[in-house]
Order: structure tokens, then C-alpha cells, then sequence
């Protein structure tokens, strides 16, 4: 398969482009910031993203989606990392959407596919527990008792799990922490009793949670797949979020190396402008190469997953981990090529260089990811 966009998801990205652009620039985010917004994100904003028909990418047109792929979510991620958007369009309508409409029984996805299409609803996936991502590492218990079972137990780095209505819970109902076997997946109401949301803002000024659980009570109905058999199901979701996030990387180099070459060609120094000196030309042109490199990765693991390919997890791991060094590259070059005003606040690189350091270290890094490829990998 070719490794170019075809001409439907090249008027899918123009259009999230030009959108986010127009109503979800970097000024935005920094507004958010500066106001210390307790939402994170604008809810009017949110609804007109939904009214694009962007918050149905992955949902079946059964559903009020548009029943298309990894490609065209990525397309809408990857302008999300150009833009730096606020919008919890990674949480709900990648993860979420994509965990119900592949494993949910038809009340699960009748009850919310439908909510996250018209954007009346805002979901999260609550997965780790420590500092870095290791999803086979489930210590948060639940025990079954009456009609369901009981939560108890800790999740920290939930993003938007602040505002999130409903939120994805992975938990052990068996086995030892670390075992693949005994996890099991929850749909748990945030304001169900015992549930404590404390909101943190990130360096990158997103907004994430810690969330403890404290005898939570949830009905059998609430499991997606089956109890004790969540792994798998966690394992594909968790794959189609990396890739979004490959592709939110891939748009923020892709920014921070449009943004420099405007800086290159505009600033002067000695006389001359800065970009003809052929030193900042080499470095330029090598990240270019780079960026490239990595748009071909990023787009063969969306298409491997598009087609259930047995060795997309690979890939996906191959394409976030570099990602996520191309991402790095970027934002160094340009803080760096900006000269001393990059490291200003006035200045907007400095938000792509932390919105990466982000994004790199949200389900697995570029270390965690080399690792899984390598026991992956069949190259």
C-alpha cells in the first residue's frame, strides 16, 4: 500500500486544519493557561468539533459516526499537534470510541457511541498507576460481590479524567500484579460514590487526573469483554492510542520546523539572514529528512491497524518511539535556532517542546517502545 494520503483523507486533513487553525490556535492553549481554566478546554468548542464530524471518525455510522479508520484519526490528531489544540478528541473519540465500537456488547454501544459522535459526552482511560507506563502492572482490586463487583484502588495520569463523564477502569479481578490473565475493563460513572478525582495540570498545560477508588460498586453490566480477559482488549486499545499520539508528534515537528524555517528566513545577524548561513541549513535539512522518515512510519502502522495486520503492534511501537525522537529533534532545533528568545514565554516553541515531552511519555516512551518492538519485531 502506498504511503501517501489518498485524496478523501487529504481534504479530511485540510479541513481539521484549516478548523483548528481558525478556532483551536496555540493562543488558545496559552489563554487556557493563563486563565487556569478548570475545564481544560472550551465546551462550545468541543460541540463544534462534533458538528464537523470529527468526534465520529471511529464510531459506526450504525451509531452516528463516520466508520472510517487509523488514518483519518491520525489526520485529525496530527493537526491537533500542529495546532496544539485543547480538545479531548484523544481520550473520547480515539480511545474510547474505539475500545466500544471494537469490544463493547451492543447496551455499551448504544448507550455511549452515540453520546461521544454528538459530542455530549466526555470519556477517559484509566490505566497506570505509576510515573511510567506499564499497562500489565494492575494493582487497583476488584472483587466480585452482589450483582458486580468493587473497586478499590488508585490511577494516576488519566487525561481529561478531570471532566470525564464516564471513565474506562482497568483492574485485576484475578492473578498477580504484572499477570496478562485476571484484568478486566469497567465503565465507572466519575461521580459514583467512592470515586475521588484530583485535577493536575501538566507541564504542557493539558490537564490530566489522579483518581483513587474507594468501595466502588459497579454492575456486571459495566465490564467490556469478558471478566478476567481484558488484556487483549487493552492491548488493541492501547495500540490505537500510541498511534494517535505518533501522529500528534509527527504534527508537532512538523510545527516546530515550519515555525523555524519562518524564523531562518526572517532573522538577521551580521548582516545577513540567518538561514544562509549553511551550517542552519545542514540542520535544517536534516530534520526535514527526519520528519519524513518518521510521516512514512507513523502512516504504515495507522494502515497496518486499519487492516488487523499481525504485526501492527510492532510497528505501532516502531512508529511511536520515533515519533516521539523526531518530535524531540524538532523542538530542540527550534528552541535552539530561535537563540535566546526561544527559551521566552512570549515565544510559542516553547509550548510544542513541552506539549512533546508530554505526548512521548503518554503510553510508553521512546525506551518502552524500542523494548516492546524488539520483542515484537519478526524483521
Amino acid at each position: 500500500m502506498a504511503l501517501v494520503l489518498n485524496q478523501e483523507q487529504e481534504m479530511l486533513r485540510d479541513s481539521a486544519m484549516v478548523f483548528l487553525r481558525e478556532n483551536a490556535p496555540v493562543s488558545q492553549l496559552r489563554k487556557l493557561r493563563d486563565s487556569r481554566d478548570e475545564t481544560g478546554f472550551s465546551r462550545e468548542l468541543w460541540q463544534s468539533f462534533a458538528e464537523m464530524g470529527f468526534t465520529g471518525v471511529l464510531i459506526p455510522e450504525a451509531y452516528g459516526g463516520l466508520a472510517l479508520g487509523q488514518v483519518e484519526a491520525g489526520a485529525i490528531m496530527e493537526s491537533i499537534g500542529r495546532n496544539l489544540s485543547a480538545v479531548p478528541f484523544f481520550s473520547t473519540a480515539v480511545v474510547a470510541a474505539s475500545l466500544l465500537a471494537r469490544h463493547g456488547n451492543d447496551d455499551q454501544k448504544q448507550k455511549y457511541l452515540k453520546k461521544i459522535a454528538d459530542g455530549t459526552i466526555v470519556m477517559a482511560l484509566a490505566v497506570d498507576e505509576s510515573s511510567k507506563h506499564q499497562p500489565q502492572r494492575q494493582a487497583l482490586r476488584a472483587v466480585p460481590g452482589g450483582s458486580g463487583f468493587r473497586l478499590n484502588g488508585a490511577k494516576t495520569f488519566v487525561v481529561d479524567g478531570h471532566v470525564a463523564d464516564t471513565l474506562i477502569v482497568a483492574a485485576r479481578t484475578s492473578g498477580a500484579e504484572g499477570d496478562q490473565g485476571g484484568i478486566s475493563l469497567f465503565l465507572v460513572d466519575r461521580k459514583a460514590p467512592g470515586v475521588n478525582v484530583e485535577r493536575t495540570v501538566m507541564v504542557d498545560a493539558h490537564n490530566a487526573a489522579r483518581i483513587s477508588f474507594s468501595e466502588v460498586d459497579v454492575s456486571s453490566g459495566a465490564v467490556v469483554g469478558k471478566p478476567g480477559q481484558g488484556w487483549s482488549v487493552l492491548d488493541d486499545t492501547l495500540d490505537i492510542g500510541r498511534i494517535a499520539l505518533a501522529a500528534e508528534l509527527l504534527g508537532i515537528a512538523d510545527a516546530a520546523f515550519e515555525r523555524t524555517l519562518d524564523y531562518l528566513k526572517e532573522r538577521k545577524q551580521f548582516g545577513k539572514i540567518i538561514g544562509e548561513f549553511q551550517a542552519l541549513q545542514h540542520r535544517a535539512a536534516h530534520l526535514y529528512s527526519e520528519i519524513e522518515i518518521t510521516r512514512s512510519l507513523v502512516l504504515r502502522g495507522q494502515q497496518m491497524l486499519d487492516e488487523r495486520d499481525s504485526g501492527a503492534a510492532a510497528m505501532v511501537s516502531a512508529a511511536k518511539a520515533r515519533a516521539g525522537a523526531t518530535a524531540l529533534l524538532a523542538v530542540q532545533e527550534g528552541v535552539q535556532m530561535h537563540g535566546g528568545i526561544g527559551m521566552t514565554d512570549e515565544f510559542d516553541i516553547g509550548f510544542f517542546m513541552k506539549r512533546q515531552r508530554v505526548a512521548q511519555e503518554l503510553l510508553g516512551d521512546a525506551n518502552f517502545h524500542a523494548d516492546r518492538w524488539a520483542r515484537l519485531s519478526t524483521y
